[in-house]
């Protein structure tokens, strides 16, 4: 592929990858083929400043973790009501981080 296109993609969507895996997402980048570039661009990516919104507003009934895909974790969190809001609390820490952890994940399907 591409450096610019690379490099184009990184700016544009960068927020939502933790800083430390985007030097290892360039390199695959400019290694995939032309043929997966629309994949990659399509993909779903979920905001971790949205999710943080979400889980401070509703974070008890654990739509934050449904929203990214955590299904097990989020009927946890509803039927505890959120781990009798600690696990809610904790959660306001490290929701943002789960979010750009699954948006990694979703890249590496279509990058490997």
């Amino acid at each position: 592929m591409d450096a610019q296109k690379a490099d184009m993609f990184l700016m544009s969507n960068g927020k939502y990858f933790e800083s430390h895996h985007l030097p290892q997402i360039r390199q695959r980048l400019l290694e995939l083929d032309e043929s997966k570039w629309i994949m990659v661009q399509s993909l779903g990516l979920k905001d971790p400043t949205t999710s943080l919104i979400v889980s401070i507003l509703a974070g008890s009934l654990g739509i934050d973790r449904f929203m990214i895909g955590d299904t097990g974790m989020g009927i946890g969190k509803l039927v505890t009501c959120g781990g009798f809001g600690i696990w809610a609390l904790v959660d306001l820490f490290l929701i943002m981080g789960a979010t750009r952890e699954k948006n990694m994940e979703k890249l590496q399907e279509v990058l490997y």
